[in-house]
């Protein structure tokens, strides 16, 4: 037999006896799919209550334990054992507590079972002992399997050698499960295993789920920090008409009813500004934008973006805005203003700093943004095409080459050339520059923003030149007509900002993959 029908053999053998215990617990009349158990506390909330736990004597005199010591790295360490055995005779007695979760570790004694039952705010051990359970349940414990759901009633003490446990006194299984866990000291370790099967990364790989819900509480802390200033937010609209609002090539489907192509959203912002024009001066959406493009560690087709959009504010209000986004999202997860990441330390105190454009090319390319002949050498250099292209993309390729994966930030890159910012205001007495940042972190943009263009015949001609020899399948190749209507309707001056929320959480939890925030990335079909 070779190593892999060995293997098969031991597999076939499992996943048997699984199916027998799963056949076992239907013929003692227990629903191996479970029901509902109300009144289930949380274990984190169950661990809190430890200090609740006492020795009564044999003359009636209660006896706290020495403190949580001997559930913590507090202290000195305590011989929890050793204090136990001093003690005159006594019974330990606790809270009466109920608890639900997954089965992650069993430690099999014979007449005595150990288990370790984790729930989303934490794991505890289960005490169950044969005489302690009775005959009934100790039939439903012998069924009971790794990743099984199981709901406990019992005592909370704690063991001879301080174990914080649950002495079990009843126990249900509320899910059976028939497919065996990871190995406890290998785990899923494929990275694309984990994300094609993100459901059991999720349960049996240590930080998976703390990590998705910090990220959770990131987005719930960028709502507070705009509702507190007053901000709305609004759901916009995934499918249009046009793909605008940013230079992508869109994902295309169609209306059979209508007989019309639509788009899948590439960014929110053309509608935002037509509901400023309407009146709603404070708005953002929190949504997916979808873009048909390639798949990295910093990218992938369908993700979560924030635009803000405020009247009668500007990039500097942005720039403002987006340091308490960031400042809030920290303290929400309950890190400082430094953060590793990458083998490096970023600091997000604030100010964060804030450069131009020109001086950042002089600084790391050598060269003038306004050497024209200087800039084309270097373009040749780097093997970036210059004939037939405006210089201010050669600029910006260059930009993208030489100088982006040195901004280790947070730095907000402020004044960029205006011609590849065509949604954006122009700088007062210099019409060359647009009053736009991107927020660099650790070579990333992390957040975009503008003084918004509200001059809506500068804006149709923008638009114009903009389209001007594009590809019929690039995002901006076709007019906007109904958002030039809306700016002669009259937009408010305003600032917008838009931040790319699954970088945030990447670099806030110290991730080094955009795959590793994301729930469910897009993957390749599997073999």
């Amino acid at each position: 037999m070779n190593e892999e029908q060995r293997l098969n053999e031991e597999t076939h053998a499992v996943l048997a006896a699984r199916r027998k215990k799963f056949e076992r617990l239907i013929e003692l009349g227990q629903d191996p799919w479970g029901q509902r158990f109300d009144d289930r506390q949380w274990i984190g909330d169950i661990r809190r209550r430890c200090h609740e736990i006492q020795l009564v004597t044999a003359d009636g005199q209660r006896m706290n334990l020495p403190g949580e010591q001997a559930d913590s790295n507090a202290g000195e360490p305590i011989d929890f054992r050793s204090w136990l055995a001093a003690q005159p005779p006594h019974e330990m007695v606790g809270p009466t507590v109920r608890a639900a979760g997954r089965i992650m570790l069993h430690r099999d004694k014979g007449k005595l079972q150990f288990f370790d039952l984790q729930d989303w705010t934490g794991t505890i051990q289960l005490f169950v002992g044969r005489d302690q359970v009775g005959p009934e349940n100790w039939q439903i414990v012998e069924c009971v399997d790794l990743g099984d759901l199981v709901g406990v009633d019992g005592a909370l003490r704690r063991t001879k050698t301080g174990e914080l446990s649950i002495f079990v006194s009843r126990i249900q299984v509320l899910t059976k499960t028939l497919e065996p866990p990871p190995a406890k000291h290998v785990g899923l370790t494929d990275p694309e295993v984990r994300q094609r099967r993100r459901y059991i990364d999720l349960a049996y790989n240590e930080g998976v789920r703390d990590r998705f819900l910090m990220r959770s509480k990131v987005v719930q802390s960028i709502r507070r920090t705009l509702a507190e200033r007053e901000f709305i937010e609004v759901e916009g609209p995934t499918l249009h008409t046009i793909a605008g609002g940013a230079a992508a090539r869109p994902f295309v489907t169609h209306h059979n009813t209508l007989d019309m192509d639509l788009f899948l959203r590439i960014a929110l912002e053309l509608h935002l500004k037509r509901l400023m024009v309407g009146g709603i001066e404070r708005v953002y959406e929190l949504g997916r934008v979808y873009r048909n493009e390639g798949i990295s560690p910093r990218h992938n087709p369908e993700f979560t973006m924030l635009e803000v959009y405020q009247a009668y504010g500007d990039y500097h209000s942005m720039m403002d805005l987006t340091e308490a986004i960031i400042a809030d999202a920290l303290a929400a997860i309950g890190a400082g203003t430094h953060v590793a990441w990458g083998g490096k330390t970023i600091d997000f105190s604030r100010p964060f700093a804030r450069r131009s454009y020109g001086d950042l090319f002089r600084e790391h390319t050598g060269v003038d943004l306004e050497a024209w002949d200087a800039v084309q050498a270097l373009a040749g250099r780097l093997g970036i095409p210059v004939a037939g292209r405006h210089p201010d993309v050669v600029r910006s390729e260059i930009f993208e080459a030489q100088v982006e994966d040195a901004l280790v930030g947070p730095v907000f890159v402020i004044d960029y050339p205006a011609s590849i910012c065509p949604l954006t205001k122009r700088k007062a007495g210099q019409p060359e520059l647009a009053e736009r940042f991107e927020l660099f972190v650790q070579g990333m943009e992390l957040a975009n923003a503008y003084t918004e263009l509200n001059d809506p015949d500068l804006q149709e001609q923008l638009f114009q030149t903009q389209l001007a020899g594009m590809p019929e399948e690039d995002s901006m190749a076709r007019m906007d007509h109904d958002f030039v209507l809306a700016l002669r309707n009259g937009m408010p001056p305003a600032g917008g900002l838009g931040v790319g929320i699954d970088r945030l959480v990447m670099l806030l939890t110290g991730c080094p993959s955009i795959r590793d925030v994301i729930l469910f990335p897009l993957l390749r079909h599997s073999q």
